[in-house]
């Protein structure tokens, strides 16, 4: 079978016939980018080869370029592909050089990965998660046994500890924070006394709304609250600070003239956390009584000093310092967090981004789980 491709001038030619057990493919005329139209029509063209030997001759071809080249290459490679024997011969030592240089540029495009099953699919998914979770959680224990020996180091020799960062992450961690944390205190307790009377109403023991915000605020809502309020402010911003030293390779230089980190960054951040978060949090319970107590007053029958009776009787001495008890274990947690995600940070700014989310989710995850088993445990003692 003879095939011409191209115009008069720029011709290039397909033969192929059966010579015995061999199938011999002649090509012939100019090879070029102006045909390669017409020669890869012709190649397409040609009939199915049983043989399994087949030689490619290109004796006859008079002008090859790279795209004709390329031609031949992909020619010969689809009889490979087949298991078929194929040998290239009568080359000119110029064609030959440039097929050689066009099979080593080639890239065959990669076949597509075959469709997994959904199910499968969702199954790796939630395995490679949970493998995850469990690394995380190896390594964040990895650090919490760091901080320890740290923490218990600057007990033992208290002049390890900075009293300048100190005082700075008081300030910003806790003073700063006053507005916000009393603010949102005060409207819980607005929001527990009007949801509380609205309910008790039912039964006409208004008074007893004191209880539900007394209860309310002093043991779960202002300690909680607060925390969370702190994770995201404080917890996020120790993440972002400590992230951004690692991107600038501050650390490393800290590490090269002989400043553990740990020591300069952690510590001063650790213990501005559990000194802060108990005040703040007594501070909280304070605006969010003001707020049930307002509320109490304005909308119900209750005066301000019936409210302040019933609250004395319906309160104990344990229903204040369960909420205080839980606060320095709530800002160890949110420092522990916020400065071992700042630690891992890679060398990008996307990278900053991404473990201060991580920072704020994990915070308050750990912040509400260690809450409820100190709700259990308070439930177990009886108090």
């Amino acid at each position: 079978m003879s095939t011409d491709a191209g115009t008069a001038g720029d011709i290039g030619t397909v033969d192929s016939r059966r010579e015995g057990d061999l199938w011999r493919i002649v090509l012939g005329g100019q090879w070029t980018v102006a045909a390669a139209a017409g020669i890869d029509r012709a190649l397409k063209a040609l009939p199915a080869i049983p043989n399994h030997r087949v030689t490619v001759d290109m004796a006859q071809v008079s002008a090859l370029d790279t795209a004709g080249a390329w031609l031949v290459w992909r020619t010969i490679s689809a009889l490979k592909d087949q298991g078929i024997e194929t040998e290239l011969i009568s080359a000119s030592p110029a064609h030959t050089s440039l097929i050689d240089t066009v099979a080593r540029n080639a890239v065959k495009c990669p076949e597509p990965p075959p469709r997994r099953n959904a199910f499968v699919s969702m199954i790796d998914r939630v395995g490679s998660a949970t493998f995850a979770v469990l690394y995380e959680a190896r390594d964040l224990i990895n650090f919490l046994g760091l901080v320890v020996i740290v923490l218990g180091r600057s007990i033992v020799r208290p002049s390890r500890i900075r009293l300048t960062p100190l005082i700075f992450h008081i300030e910003q961690s806790g003073l700063n924070a006053i507005p916000i944390v009393g603010l949102i205190s005060f409207l819980i307790g607005v929001v527990l006394a009007f949801q509380g009377a609205e309910q008790l109403a039912k039964f006409g023991v208004e008074i007893f709304t004191v209880n539900i915000v007394a209860s309310g605020v002093l043991r779960e809502m202002g300690v909680l609250l607060t925390a969370i309020i702190l994770a995201g402010r404080s917890g996020s911003a120790f993440t972002a600070q400590i992230g951004t030293m690692k991107v600038n390779e501050e650390i490393d230089a800290m590490r090269t003239i002989g400043l553990d980190p740990m020591e300069v960054l952690v510590l001063p951040r650790m213990w501005a956390m559990v000194i802060c978060l108990p005040l703040l949090a007594f501070f909280a319970n304070m605006m969010g009584l003001l707020g049930g107590a307002i509320m109490a007053t304005t909308a119900l029958d209750i005066t301000f000093f019936q409210f302040a009776r019933q609250l004395a009787s319906a309160t104990t001495l344990w229903t204040f310092w369960i909420g205080i008890i839980k606060a320095p274990m709530f800002g160890f947690i949110i420092g522990l967090v916020g400065c071992y995600e700042g630690l891992r940070v890679s060398g990008s700014a996307e990278s900053v981004g991404m473990r201060t989310t991580r920072s704020v989710v994990e915070s308050i995850f750990l912040v509400i789980i260690l809450d409820a088993l100190f709700s259990i445990l308070f439930a177990e003692l009886g108090i």
